[in-house]
């Protein structure tokens, strides 16, 4: 099984015509988004080599921000664009000057954490009439730190995860992907030429277990380590995700916060944690939320998805931009954890430290065997 396009695109858009370049942008709601990007910079993601990016650099595709447009910024090749963009190919002469059926361009991206795929976005923002006609990607497995030489080589198996598929211009690409299988490595390709504004890869973290076991005392709740936002209730200004990403938020935006309140509730958000784990101490950070961090917070740990919550920290008043620490007085152990916050607001970062357990180290070594780890 592979990929399934989601609301597919296909065709030009409309040449800009002035004012909001996303005016006439398509786009679609892609259900697999609720999973971590794979392919985010600050995770660890690059992309490592392209065989052609002459009008725009491959480093493009893994940008945070949406892709911007400047209809009157030109370089010496031409227009510059906010995207990976390679030049037009052409046939092997006057007689026949169009490139063949498997001519195509490629890019080698290396996953942030290596995991399971559930979906693909191949954004082509502003790309209007110079996007692919089509595009595939694969996935392959290479532990290590592989060079661009390495991933290329004859022994190394790549399995499709989107088959060529025509795609569309100045739109949001989605393919949803049925492939259960651990990769560390995508090939981008699109046939024959043109250019992608962005690339977003979403699944789930799959650690190695040899590494978390070495590791002993770390952050079980972490998305590098497979530890996951199940749901929250507020997203409304940023994802709940951003709280187990890896180092501490760098401006506001890099944190979790929700719109104000106006009613009697609070805010929360539920993580699954990478394993059942024995939690030993924590910390929430409330880094460059000002005047918007939460007022309390209290956090709670449960034991399998039909335990029962146990708070392991009462509600407790936490400061603007400052990282809060926690030593329990007992391990908790538990699968799923929650952070509520009083009444609204935000937190940076929330970190739970301790160590799998025995029978959950070995139920992690049989999932990554089972994924082809």
């Amino acid at each position: 099984m592979t990929a399934t396009p989601i609301s597919g695109f296909t065709g030009d858009a409309n040449p800009y015509g002035g004012g909001d370049p996303y005016a006439d942008y398509r786009t679609a709601d892609f259900p697999f988004t609720r999973y971590a990007n794979l392919a985010d910079r600050r995770l660890g993601a690059g992309v490592v080599a392209a065989n052609d990016e002459f009008f725009a650099m491959r480093e493009n595709l893994l940008l945070p921000n949406d892709a911007e447009f400047d209809p009157e910024h030109f370089g010496h090749k031409g227009k510059v664009m906010d995207g990976w963009e390679t030049r037009r190919r052409r046939g092997v002469s006057g007689e026949h000057p169009w490139p063949t059926e498997d001519d195509h361009d490629w890019a080698l991206v290396r996953l942030g954490a290596p995991g399971v795929v559930h979906g693909i976005v191949v954004d082509t923002a502003h790309f209007r009439g110079n996007y692919p006609q089509a595009v595939s990607v694969e996935g392959t497995s290479v532990e290590g730190s592989p060079t661009p030489a390495e991933l290329l080589a004859d022994d190394v198996k790549w399995t499709t995860l989107v088959p060529r598929t025509p795609v569309g211009g100045h739109a949001a690409n989605g393919f949803a992907v049925d492939v259960p299988q651990r990769f560390t490595h995508l090939r981008v390709n699109q046939h024959p030429d043109g250019g992608v504004a962005r690339l977003r890869v979403y699944g789930e973290v799959l650690a190695d277990p040899a590494w978390l076991t070495a590791l002993g005392t770390l952050d079980v709740v972490a998305l590098e380590h497979g530890g996951q936002v199940e749901d929250a209730s507020d997203r409304f200004y940023s994802p709940a995700t951003n709280t187990i990403q890896p180092g501490r938020s760098r401006k506001m935006d890099d944190g979790w916060e929700t719109r104000r309140r106006r009613d009697r509730g609070h805010d929360w958000i539920r993580y699954r944690l990478a394993a059942q784990s024995e939690i030993r101490a924590l910390e929430i950070d409330t880094a460059y939320l000002k005047g918007n961090s939460a007022g309390w917070a209290s956090v709670s740990v449960r034991d399998g998805e039909s335990g029962e919550w146990v708070e392991v920290l009462p509600r407790t008043r936490l400061q603007p931009d400052t990282n809060h620490r926690f030593v329990l007085a007992a391990a908790a152990v538990g699968t799923h954890a929650r952070v509520d916050i009083f009444p609204d607001g935000g937190i940076s970062r929330l970190r739970l430290y301790g160590a799998l357990t025995p029978s959950a180290a070995e139920g992690l070594a049989a999932r990554y065997r089972e994924f082809g780890g």
